[in-house]
């Protein structure tokens, strides 16, 4: 029988997004070791409503506090490794790294190695405005992967960020904003975008590729992915 690594979901950031997480990596595992196998997770949930106070008052040092708790919890209670759920709250990935012995698997790396294979340069990148206007995930995906990286004009960014709080992470999907962000992802197409990063786990709720003239990379899925990937194939763990 396969030996599986223990993966640690800091979720709830938000449910809506975690619990794709969790289906989408019991999924790949049945299909990995057939029968009624599921995948061996710890999961600390969070109440999105306070982090969501948090980041909308820019406390983002008292964020970081919260995350690298769960991530501390995570380790002790037995996580080969740890996934942060959602784009976002990688802004704080170095701090969280700094904080615990186990590895962090990063939500860009899979997304931009998935880019790199189709010889892909340039992606436009959706997400929070905090993912879009901050530097942290932008410079990632070009310092470590050497991928160009726009984002949408201000109000577009302004237009996602709208549906992505008051719509996605209530689990609402509404068919005005579907058509919404479509236009913008063309906007960013027009203005040379390859690719198009759907960096909001919540995003792959609303968009789907049939509606895009590009490829679409959704981190959900990708991240999601290499967590099984990570947990079953122990050969190449020990980065």
């Amino acid at each position: 029988m396969a030996i599986q690594q223990v993966i640690g979901m800091i979720g709830g950031l938000s449910w809506e997004s975690t619990s794709e997480y969790y289906r989408l990596i019991n999924q790949a595992v049945r299909e990995r070791l057939g029968g009624v196998h599921s995948a061996r997770i710890l999961m600390w949930s969070f109440d999105f409503g306070e982090i969501e106070k948090l980041q909308m008052a820019g406390r983002w040092d008292e964020a970081t506090g919260l995350m690298i708790d769960a991530a501390k919890r995570l380790e002790r209670g037995g996580a080969d490794f740890i996934i942060i759920c959602t784009n976002t709250m990688h802004l704080m990935a170095d701090e969280i790294v700094a904080s615990i012995s186990i590895p962090l698997l990063h939500i860009a790396d899979p997304t931009a190695i998935a880019i790199g294979a189709m010889g892909l340069k340039r992606a436009g990148l959706l997400g929070t405005a905090f993912t879009m206007e901050q530097r942290f995930y932008r410079d990632r995906l070009v310092d470590r992967f050497g991928l160009e990286v726009m984002v949408p004009e201000m109000e577009d960014r302004a237009m996602i960020q709208r549906i992505i709080y008051d719509e996605l992470v209530k689990g609402h999907v509404i068919d005005k904003s579907r058509v919404d962000i479509n236009a913008a992802i063309g906007r960013l197409i027009t203005r040379g975008a390859e690719a198009i990063i759907l960096g909001c786990t919540e995003l792959m709720m609303l968009v789907r590729q049939f509606d895009c003239t590009v490829p679409l990379f959704d981190t959900t899925t990708l991240h999601a992915m290499a967590a099984v990937k990570r947990a079953l194939d122990l050969e190449n763990t020990s980065a």
